[in-house]
């Protein structure tokens, strides 16, 4: 692998470690599966990518991009506890939706930023590192946003959040509103997604209709990745194995890519995608079922006429 190729898998795992962490504040944390994520990734490109033509400043239109994904998983959120809608039909119905709003944004099926003012330019000017100026700033964004979700999941609104996706019976009874925790996890996580979507318009200089096709496989691959390594006992470490299991993903994929003597090419990624999530969860299940302890030591109690086999550890 070149250390160009390199860079390259570097920067593109960063940027869709926003994408695990929203997929991890999603499915791991409200229990929701969400397919939104497919349209609010482009949605966040769309947006960012309008806005920087129109003028505005790089950084305020990576804003807005993630304030649109925000907005539209809460429109998600809305069709499942307003009007109960199943929760993987209401982000199907939002997806779909979402590929004609974005076409309204950008007016045309992709809409180019080349010649603009993005946050890369902006990164090149100010660490002047060369090959490795995006890798640095997207690391900050990835960084930081792990930081902002590890200190909001353990204020009161956080830990709200995490009692209504594990035990929403639980959390309502203990007068947690379940359907305000849902709208503000997920447009949490859309929001995480768009502003992954918002950044990679402006590395890849275009924001395109079709960008967002497969964002949830990719960011799937990259949490149940960072799992398998780290585990989630802590949330810290759960949302560092989402940095580090799309980062370890997308080297493998450019290590599979640039194997060319193994007649790995381009249209195998969908095939590799598969087979590194089907090992990275058979990792984790065999990971999780070595972490149960087995008792010492057996003994037998005597209830009546009946013996029971109990364990201590």
């Amino acid at each position: 692998m070149t250390l160009f190729a390199l860079a390259g898998a570097l920067e593109t795992g960063l940027l869709f470690a926003l994408v695990a962490l929203s997929i991890f504040m999603s499915f791991r944390v409200l229990d929701f599966p969400d397919l939104t994520v497919d349209g609010s990734f482009p949605l966040g490109a769309a947006v960012s990518a309008a806005a920087i033509i129109n003028g505005v400043d790089p950084f305020i239109a990576t804003f807005l991009g993630a304030m649109a994904g925000a907005a539209a998983g809460f429109v998600t959120g809305l069709l499942n506890v307003r009007f109960g809608i199943m929760n993987l039909l209401s982000g199907i119905l939002m997806m779909v939706a979402l590929f004609s709003i974005n076409l309204r944004i950008m007016g045309r099926p992709n809409l180019p930023v080349y010649g603009h003012d993005t946050v890369f330019t902006r990164a090149d000017s100010l660490f002047n590192a060369g090959l490795w100026s995006n890798s640095i700033l997207l690391l900050l964004f990835a960084v930081g946003a792990k930081l902002i979700i590890d200190w909001f999941l353990k204020t009161e609104i956080g830990l709200g959040l995490r009692a209504s996706g594990e035990n929403a019976a639980m959390a309502e009874a203990q007068g947690i509103k379940n359907g305000a925790m849902t709208l503000l996890g997920m447009s949490i996580a859309n929001a995480l997604c768009a502003l992954g979507g918002s950044l990679f318009a402006q590395m890849q200089g275009v924001a395109d209709v079709t960008m967002g096709v497969g964002t949830i496989v990719t960011g799937l691959a990259a949490l149940i990745i960072g799992e398998a390594i780290l585990g989630r006992r802590t949330v810290f470490l759960a949302t560092l194995g989402c940095i580090i299991g799309a980062v370890v993903y997308r080297l493998f994929i450019a290590l599979a890519l640039s194997a060319g003597f193994i007649g790995i090419r381009p249209q195998d990624l969908n095939l590799i995608t598969a087979i590194v999530v089907a090992v990275a969860v058979v990792l984790s299940q065999r990971r999780g079922n070595k972490g149960r302890r087995k008792p010492l030591f057996k003994f037998r109690l005597v209830r009546g006429d009946r013996a029971t086999e109990e364990g201590a550890e």
